[in-house]
């Protein structure tokens, strides 16, 4: 009886060492150093980052950034699910085309649209060839704040959407057709079937790809850095500036547990909200 009951835990025993090593570990010593100094337990290190003017502009365009995308980004891949669903020519194609972004990386992504918004870059040059602008327009000039941030949210969501994509239309696959049809025979249309039958059955896969997408949403950082530098920082952004530029870790480890809260929050907010239905559990 004693080895059956200890059987369980020695299985989960690789897994708890591993998340304690990954995860457990790192959380406990950014807290010990956003918290503590040579003499103790102190809140200087949360005074300097509150004093720092950069912080609450991170804080700011980090949440502009994920209450602007992450629902734009749920909307197409929805979308680009439903038109899956309904198996085009060359559906494959379409499938694989799509998820081109994922095999590209965020600093290359930040690159490439850099080549389309940089002073010289080709939005630019189609502009000025079709008559519309004489020199370009500064998109990435740190006076126009507005432009920066569509920049930087149009390549997050032409990189990162791809990702939503994929759990959305695995979740589909999930979804028995019977519901589907029983609804098209009692007369519903497209839109009712979408609401009262498609995203109701998609709740535990809209979690995933919600949770997921907000948290890589707020690591955001090599795109908006290879588009704007410090002129449009970010909290991640602002994590690796304590760290690696100001060598304060103390500091560091305070904007990343801010970090973390944020994505707790937005995590428990999703489960909270986002539900299957009940028949389905």
């Amino acid at each position: 009886m004693r080895a059956r009951l200890g059987s369980p835990w020695i299985l989960l025993l690789p897994s708890i060492v591993l998340l304690v090593a990954l995860f457990g570990w790192p959380l406990v010593r950014a807290i010990f150093d956003a918290f503590s100094d040579d003499r103790g337990f102190t809140l200087a290190h949360w005074r300097r980052l509150f004093d720092d003017p950069y912080f609450l502009t991170s804080l700011r365009n980090t949440l502009l950034l994920i209450v602007i995308v992450v629902p734009i980004q749920l909307v197409l891949a929805v979308g680009m699910a439903l038109l899956m669903q309904a198996r085009p020519r060359f559906a494959s194609g379409h499938f694989y085309l799509w998820c081109v972004p994922l095999a590209i990386s965020e600093l290359a992504a930040g690159l490439v649209w850099l080549s389309i918004f940089g002073n010289r870059g080709y939005l630019n040059s189609l502009l000025v060839w079709l008559g519309l602008s004489e020199d370009g327009v500064q998109w990435l000039n740190y006076q126009h704040t507005g432009t920066m941030l569509l920049a930087v949210v149009i390549a997050e969501i032409w990189r990162a959407t791809s990702l939503v994509f994929v759990i959305v239309v695995a979740g589909m696959q999930l979804i028995p057709r019977d519901y589907d049809e029983a609804a098209q025979v009692f007369g519903a249309n497209f839109w009712q079937r979408l609401r009262h039958v498609t995203l109701p059955q998609l709740g535990p896969s809209l979690q995933v790809a919600l949770i997921l997408r907000t948290i890589l949403a707020l690591q955001a950082f090599a795109v908006a850095q290879a588009l704007t530098g410090r002129d449009f920082p970010l909290l991640v952004g602002e994590t690796y500036e304590w760290y690696s530029n100001l060598q304060n870790p103390a500091v560091a480890s305070a904007v990343s547990l801010v970090v973390l809260a944020i994505s707790l929050g937005t995590a428990m907010f999703y489960l909270r909200t986002v539900r299957a239905p009940e028949g389905s559990r």
